[in-house]
């Protein structure tokens, strides 16, 4: 017993060696050792790459939602094009060949374009040939949409109203526009400008000049003038606004549009 002890306990046996108990526990923490200095760093990391897996799977999430939200609205830009499309054959059968682009969809959110509340689609003809160039009459598509056209079952058309515009009648627009938003008075001279100049933010440029400011209006006043028998003009200082006396409702074609469609129009 008294050997077993000592072998066990310590001490020197008769093999000049340890005690079996303390070298048994010496090769036993040693080999424990490597293990818990390896848990004690992945245990952490762990907890951080459940932390980082979390927030990856909430950038997917975020990134299918943003994928989904721009596919909605480039589905909505195909379902317009086609609107209007069918619209145009319809009502204009002397087109035969043309080319048509709306530019309201292209880099905007599902929610902006819920508050959209002009359509506009650029219109050129060409004729028809291989690789063909489109070199003819242009015109401009308007389409004015009423509260609900967008709900969750998608476009709802029949809250359009359409308008055909050519150049002259955008000429006319666009005149009658920049004498209502700076209040200059001599119709020549404002068409002259308007068709070899530049609508910009805060006026009429021609040659880099400013030739025909606009009214510093804040944002909310108005000045109204009376287009036609179917539209007011309503100027402020971000934009266009359009009133439809049939429906009674008020549109707006945003600044950038307005400056577009211009360009689309005059410049070569």
């Amino acid at each position: 017993m008294a050997i077993l002890l000592k072998r066990y306990f310590g001490g020197t046996n008769q093999f000049g060696g340890n005690g079996l108990f303390i070298n048994h526990l010496l090769k036993t923490m040693r080999k424990l050792i490597p293990f818990l200095i390896v848990l004690f760093i992945l245990i952490p990391k762990q907890n951080q790459a459940q932390d980082s897996g979390a927030a990856i799977a909430g950038a997917v999430g975020a990134l299918a939602a943003i994928g989904a939200g721009v596919a909605a609205v480039e589905q909505m830009k195909e379902r317009a094009e086609l609107t209007a499309t069918e619209w145009l054959l319809a009502n204009n059968p002397d087109i035969t060949s043309f080319s048509l682009k709306t530019i309201d969809f292209d880099g905007k959110k599902l929610k902006d374009m819920s508050s959209t509340s002009v359509i506009t689609f650029k219109i050129q003809e060409f004729v028809p040939t291989d690789k063909p160039e489109l070199d003819g009459k242009k015109q401009v598509l308007l389409g004015f949409t009423s509260h609900g056209w967008i709900n969750e079952y998608g476009i709802d058309f029949n809250k359009i109203k359409w308008f055909l515009i050519d150049e002259p009648e955008w000429t006319n627009m666009m005149v009658s526009y920049v004498k209502v938003a700076s209040g200059a008075a001599n119709t020549s001279e404002v068409e002259s400008t308007v068709k070899n100049g530049r609508i910009v933010n805060k006026g009429v440029r021609l040659k880099n000049k400013m030739t025909i400011p606009f009214y510093q209006l804040s944002g909310d006043m108005y000045v109204v003038t009376d287009y036609s028998h179917e539209m007011k003009f309503i100027y402020n200082e971000k934009s266009l606004g359009i009133f439809l006396k049939d429906t009674g409702d008020l549109v707006q074609i945003k600044r950038g549009s307005l400056i577009e469609l211009h360009e689309f129009f005059f410049e070569e």
